[in-house]
């Protein structure tokens, strides 16, 4: 058959579900799908840029750890595959309580990358193509399909929108400016003007990246050396412990001194942060070595950590010095630090200027309000952080896939996870910046801790359809151990032995005037299930995790109680929801701002509503008088 120039090719199959970009949040969204046994097809303008981390060399950190374990507990993939290509590993913030415990891993970037490709190319249900879609296409409100740069048509049932940090991707440093995505990659140009064509407000932020020196051209005799754990945790609950427990590499500690600030407020009309070339807003909690300089003159010095890009590389990471300046005074930058005095640059350090959407336009399932069938995650969203567009990419391909079962979709709340805190105030909040995960957003954060993250969310991951069954009846399983234990424990009397003076003594413990029991004795600051294992002659052989939240449930017992009694009140607030048709204009006693603030943002219950900015108390008093 002969075709015409001007034909247009139809994959007349159709997909269930089309997942546009295939970074961190795409690939979550894909595997879900296609796992839930939804026809999948993930769209990437490289293939080689499958999960590939353009910035930083590692997954987790503070709070970002508690995203991916939560990912995990969802039946996620991002934490079985830094288990797998990790080379070092740190628990961070062992020193204060375990609310703000964050795993994090230093990965092989190469190999991750390969890792999660290999994962996509053997899944079942999931096709990958290497093409730009440039149009989203709709009938009556509703996804129908989507067009690609070469004109072909692919008609799908609905749509997840990924698209990180490529539309309109500009990448920048001094009078050099590129049209190219992050790592020189190929940026999407068309795909916005589609996207405004059907009325999604869009925003244009900034976000930076450092440059890489050669391992060989740095002295690390003059930097401190940093060493991974020497009991490695896993991110995956499902990761024997004993498989990671691996020769780790080493990350290094320097210092910028006055020498390179003189450098950097020598050259600050060379910036184009400062010179108005960039047009994006960056982000506020990771800024670039320039912003620290100027926004806090009083300090001396700026930590800088040197770290492995990976194990077949000699790349070395500059963390925490994202820059936008020229060359010449990067070199000179960078030059100034102690260890770096001779650094030959491999990459040179950039900003990438970026296309994303006010997020307040989607539901807290993030499918768009106004489009039936596109869902959207990642930095796309707003935010920044590959464990932020993970935890939203997992969400969205769980509730695209629910949407096209007739099922209500899954939101986790403010109270059962970070990923609920992180879309709730995406959803909710303006961003005026890229929005970045911290424990101080939680406000329920010593009931949402990494280690329970299992706990909490696999249930749910199991009735989303991710979760074996398997799995799930071990978790059940850990549940009845550790509520068994706990009941032991509180039941089991100590005495005023020798053997307990003793032990009480080498740990600076006040000794015991009568007896009392185990649970009272691991509530003391200096004292721990673990340590009072030798008084404790009927302890059974248990699991460490389970040893673990029994030690964590006792010791902060009333902590964990108060807590729980402020989640019950958060309830009743998310439990009032507001119908969808409400017109605020007819509540006469609501103030204009509050008016315009729940129009747009159309919140669902009481309870997201009275987290809008611009609505006060008496504005929720008001709606819950009306809604009566």
């Amino acid at each position: 058959m002969k075709y015409s120039a001007n034909s247009v090719w139809e994959n007349k199959d159709g997909y269930d579900i089309v997942v546009v970009g295939a970074g961190h949040a795409g690939c979550e969204a894909a595997l879900a799908a296609a796992r839930l046994g939804f026809h999948t097809v993930i769209f990437t303008v490289s293939v080689d840029s499958i999960a590939l981390m353009p910035c930083n060399p590692n997954i987790g950190g503070s709070s970002k750890g508690h995203l991916v374990r939560e990912v995990d507990a969802l039946g996620g993939e991002m934490g079985k595959v830094i288990d797998r290509t990790f080379i070092q590993s740190k628990m961070l913030n062992k020193s204060k309580g375990p609310a703000v415990h964050s795993l994090r891993a230093q990965a092989d970037k190469a190999e991750y990358s390969r890792t999660m490709r290999q994962v996509l190319e053997d899944q079942n249900n999931l096709d990958i193509r290497q093409m730009e879609v440039t149009d989203i296409l709709t009938e009556d409100g509703k996804v129908t399909g989507v067009q690609t740069y070469s004109g072909a048509i692919y008609p799908c049932r609905a749509v997840v929108l990924c698209a990180g940090t490529y539309l309109k991707a500009r990448c920048i440093y001094g009078e050099v400016s590129a049209e190219t995505g992050p790592n020189g990659l190929q940026s999407a140009i068309h795909l916005t003007e589609s996207l405004k064509s059907l009325g999604i407000k869009m925003y244009r932020f900034k976000t930076g990246t450092p440059a890489r020196i050669d391992k060989k051209s740095i002295d690390f005799t003059k930097m401190e050396e940093q060493k991974g754990d020497e009991h490695v945790v896993p991110f995956s609950f499902t990761t024997n412990p004993e498989e990671v427990q691996i020769d780790q590499a080493s990350c290094w500690l320097t210092y910028t001194n006055e020498t390179t600030h003189d450098i950097i407020r020598a050259n600050l009309e060379r910036s184009p942060l400062f010179s108005g070339a960039i047009e994006g807003t960056g982000p506020r909690y990771c800024p670039s070595i320039e912003d620290k300089v100027v926004k806090f003159p009083d300090k001396n010095r700026h930590q800088v950590f040197i770290e492995p890009e990976g194990l077949s590389t000699n790349e070395m990471y500059v963390g925490g010095m994202s820059s936008s300046l020229p060359e010449d005074v990067q070199y000179a930058m960078y030059r100034s630090v102690p260890g770096l005095e001779n650094a030959k640059i491999v990459r040179n350090a950039y900003a990438i200027e970026y296309d994303c959407i006010d997020a307040r336009q989607l539901k807290s399932t993030l499918e768009f309000k106004n489009i039936e069938g596109l869902f959207s995650g990642g930095q796309f969203n707003g935010s920044s952080g590959y464990e932020e567009a993970a935890a939203q990419g997992l969400i969205a391909g769980i509730n695209a896939v629910r949407k096209l079962q007739g099922k209500e979709g899954i939101v986790i709340d403010r109270s059962q996870g970070y990923i609920g805190v992180l879309i709730d105030d995406l959803v909710t909040k303006e961003s005026r910046e890229p929005y970045r995960m911290m424990t101080s957003r939680a406000e329920y954060r010593l009931l949402l801790r990494q280690d329970n993250a299992d706990l909490r969310l696999t249930k749910i991951g199991y009735e989303a359809g991710l979760i074996s069954e398997d799995r799930y009846q071990k978790l059940l399983g850990k549940e009845n151990m550790i509520e068994e234990e706990i009941k032991r424990v509180q039941h089991t009397n100590i005495g005023t032995s020798e053997k307990v003076r003793s032990l009480l003594k080498s740990y600076g413990s006040t000794p015991l005037n009568s007896g009392t029991t185990l649970a009272e004795l691991i509530r003391r600051p200096e004292l721990s299930y673990e340590k009072l294992e030798e008084i404790d002659e009927d302890r059974p052989k248990l699991p460490f995790d389970v040893r673990e939240q029994v030690d964590i449930n006792i010791k902060y017992d009333g902590y964990i109680k108060r807590q729980m009694r402020q989640v019950e009140q958060f309830k009743k607030l998310e439990n009032k929801k507001i119908p969808e048709n409400i017109n605020y204009d007819e509540i006469q006693s609501l103030r204009l701002e509050a008016k315009q603030k729940l129009n747009q943002v159309r919140p669902s219950s009481i309870g997201q509503a009275s987290r809008i900015s611009g609505v006060s108390p008496a504005d929720v008093s008001v709606l819950l008088v009306y809604l009566k």
